[in-house]
């Protein structure tokens, strides 16, 4: 186990499906900060911004970029991320997935909306973690995580965020989206500090309010699974769509395309 965790983390982890990790990232936030200006300047394929016309502020996502910017290859290959997601997930080894970038500039009153990532996947497994790491001091503009949410019977539905229509055609498969704040769900969130991380589980209800400050909100993610993760198909197009990744459903994810970091 890495010094930066002990046990209270994993358990944690394991029954709240989401716990947060101090300095994570502490030695290379301004390695985080390079690679997200790079990213911002030269965007990849699957570069979005997220606000409507007129909406006050810029909300900006990229992802898949970690092969390309030298600075976030670092960060996935030297800090203690993989060692720590394996440990989360009580796994032997943790694989790369993929990097992703969330800015939200000041004045960007637009909240993320709530989400589970894994339907947007197309991997399946119980271990996984995602890492949520700002670059800058964070309090209202954190995220927020539904405690617990990984355990649910039904995924919640994806839909596409600035369209607000669902992902999927198969709309049945999936439970409606949810008001916790409304609903009095348990909600974990954290004032963060740079270079802390969020650590939750693929399947965990999550969402963010908007940057209503004077300063940028700055999110790195960098997302592992474990020895259980395996190809599924989904009803569409996933997000990241990774074409031509030729995997079959039930294979392990191809380790040329996503390489395993730690292995114990």
């Amino acid at each position: 186990m890495h010094n930066l965790i002990n046990q209270q983390h994993i358990e944690t982890f394991q029954r709240e499906g989401v716990v947060l990790v101090k300095g994570l990232f502490a030695e290379y936030v301004e390695h985080i900060r390079v690679g997200i200006e790079k990213n911002m300047e030269e965007p990849g394929p699957y570069a979005a911004e997220n606000l409507h016309k007129g909406e006050a502020g810029r909300f900006f996502d990229d992802y898949c970029n970690w092969q390309r910017i030298a600075e976030f290859s670092q960060v996935i290959n030297k800090s203690p991320a993989a060692e720590i997601a394996a440990d989360l997930m009580c796994s032997r080894q943790a694989q790369i997935f993929h990097d992703h970038v969330l800015v939200k500039e000041p004045g960007t009153t637009k909240a993320t909306p709530w989400h589970q990532d894994a339907p947007y996947y197309f991997v399946q497994g119980k271990q996984t973690v995602s890492f949520w790491s700002p670059v800058d001091p964070v309090s209202d503009a954190t995220l927020r995580c539904v405690a617990g949410s990984h355990l649910w019977d039904k995924p919640v539905l994806p839909k596409k965020w600035l369209a607000d229509s669902n992902f999927f055609a198969d709309s049945d498969a999936y439970m409606p989206v949810p008001d916790p704040d409304a609903e009095g769900m348990p909600i974990r969130e954290w004032k963060l500090e740079p270079g802390d991380a969020v650590a939750f589980n693929f399947d965990i209800l999550h969402g963010a309010r908007g940057n209503t400050t004077s300063a940028r909100r700055r999110a790195f993610s960098l997302r592992f699974v474990g020895d259980d993760a395996r190809y599924v198909e989904r009803p569409g197009r996933t997000s990241p769509p990774f074409p031509g990744h030729n995997m079959q459903p039930g294979q392990p994810l191809r380790e040329d395309w996503f390489p395993v970091v730690f292995k114990r």
